[in-house]
Order: C-alpha cells, then sequence, then structure tokens
C-alpha cells in the first residue's frame, strides 16, 4: 500500500486493496471473497495521512485527506501469523451442477425471471 501510495500520480489513491497474485482483480466476486475472509480488521486496514486529488470533496482539507488500505493477503508467519492458512474449499463440478438446477427452479417458482 505504501509503495503504491509513494508513486506519481498514485499517491492521490484513497483506498488501496492488496490481494495475493492468484486472484483474479477483473472479478470483484472474488476479490470480495478474499477481502472478507482473509482480513483481521485491527491488523489488516491501515489509515493515513497524505496528499489527495484536488477534486476530493470529502478530503478535510484542499489537497490533504486520510486514505485507507487493506491488507487482504494470506499471512505469513514472519508476519507473525503463526496459524495455518486453510485451503480454499472448492465445490466438485456435480455439487455445482445441483446447485444450479435447484436456483434455476427457485427463480421460477418465484417469477423473478
Amino acid at each position: 500500500m505504501n509503495a503504491i501510495w509513494s508513486l506519481g500520480q498514485a499517491m492521490f489513491t484513497k483506498c488501496v486493496i492488496v490481494v495475493d497474485e492468484d486472484v483474479n482483480v477483473q472479478d470483484i466476486g472474488e476479490v470480495t471473497l478474499k477481502v472478507l475472509n482473509h482480513i483481521d480488521p485491527e491488523r489488516d486496514i491501515e489509515f493515513t495521512l497524505g496528499p489527495v486529488d484536488s477534486l476530493d470533496h470529502a478530503s478535510r482539507l484542499p489537497n490533504f485527506g486520510s486514505k485507507m488500505g487493506i491488507d487482504a493477503t494470506r499471512k505469513w508467519s514472519s508476519e507473525g501469523f503463526s496459524r495455518p492458512w486453510p485451503d480454499e474449499i472448492l465445490m466438485d463440478e456435480k455439487t455445482k451442477s445441483l446447485v444450479n438446477s435447484k436456483w434455476k427452479a427457485l427463480v421460477k417458482e418465484l417469477g423473478i425471471e
């Protein structure tokens, strides 16, 4: 986060979310899942003050305000995280097909197609 805030125009970025390299950042659902599951709010959310875009109407002063960074990466033992990081639970194709068929039936039953 601090590296991004130190790069030229990127210093004006108000919120930065850092995820692991295997996360598809183009898939908002995947990013949301990782962010909401991979953080301990006290440890992994950082607030700081610094330069903000001059068009930022929410900042406390012109060109100066707060920023938020979220570390949604897997934690390492070198970061003081001593517990094992769990593997992601993935549904098999048979279960996915069953769930999808039930959703289709429910949508039809509720008339929200």
